[in-house]
């Protein structure tokens, strides 16, 4: 069963993990923000056009992503490994869990106010390249509780997986979805761009579509539908690679 679980987790999950990883970029904690971070990493005091892409800024946008990265998969290597240890309390775990991706959700659409704080950390590293994946580390850091819906609900996935390499990957592809709009903008991709503009216009819709899964999730990790779709989408996989 505990097999099951795990793979059906990296199959459901790596889906799941990116598009929270996007959802997060689209979030309006963070998609204001993106001329600033952009300028902060390139080492100057405004951004870059988009007719003028900068081979530095999209470097200082890399390793700001790495920066982040680095932190989130760190943590989900711990989670996924705590994960492991409680695994006898997997059902329990994934309940509990449930109840907090579903009032995440209800936080990612505007409710719950008091939990929609940032903790903005007071120092900063240089600017330039040299300190873009330290800003990265404390965007990770300070930015946690704006991020925590969708974090969180990668780190639940990634508890009841029971496997430090799961929380890992989890993390990483929740990085990806996260940090590619970065890089994107900062090569200066005209599609990019124009993304970020539709999502500014739109930013209402997103946040309750994203919080719409959220609660969806949660709902399926507290009335237990959760752990039975991995355990039967692994069950399906497995048929389907014998059949090949």
């Amino acid at each position: 069963m505990s097999a099951l679980v795990g793979q059906g987790a990296l199959l459901l999950g790596v889906p799941v993990a990116l598009a929270a990883g996007a959802l997060s970029f689209a979030s309006p904690c963070v998609l204001p923000l993106v001329p600033g971070y952009l300028g902060y990493v390139g080492g100057m005091d405004r951004p870059t056009g988009t007719n003028r892409p900068s081979g530095r800024l999209a470097l200082g946008a890399a390793l700001f992503v790495l920066g982040f990265s680095i932190v989130f998969v760190l943590a989900g290597t711990v989670i996924g490994s705590a994960g492991f240890f409680l695994v006898q309390w997997r059902d329990v775990l994934t309940r509990i869990s449930g109840v907090v991706v579903l009032l995440l959700g209800i936080v990612f659409i505007g409710g719950l106010g008091p939990l929609q704080r940032t903790v903005k950390p007071s120092w900063q590293p240089r600017t330039g390249l040299l300190g873009a994946p330290l800003l990265g580390a404390v965007f990770a850091i300070g930015w946690t509780p704006c991020l925590g819906p969708t974090l969180t609900a990668i780190y639940s996935l990634a508890l009841q997986g029971g496997s430090a390499g799961l929380g890992a990957l989890l993390a990483f592809v929740y990085s990806i979805g996260l940090g590619l709009p970065f890089v994107a903008i900062a090569v200066g991709l005209g599609w990019a761009t124009r993304s970020v503009a539709f999502l500014k216009r739109h930013i209402r819709v997103v946040n309750l579509a994203g919080g719409g899964l959220l609660i969806v999730i949660g709902v399926l990790m507290v009335s237990g539908l959760w752990l039975g779709a991995l355990s039967g989408l692994q069950a399906w996989w497995g048929g389907y690679e014998q059949a090949l």
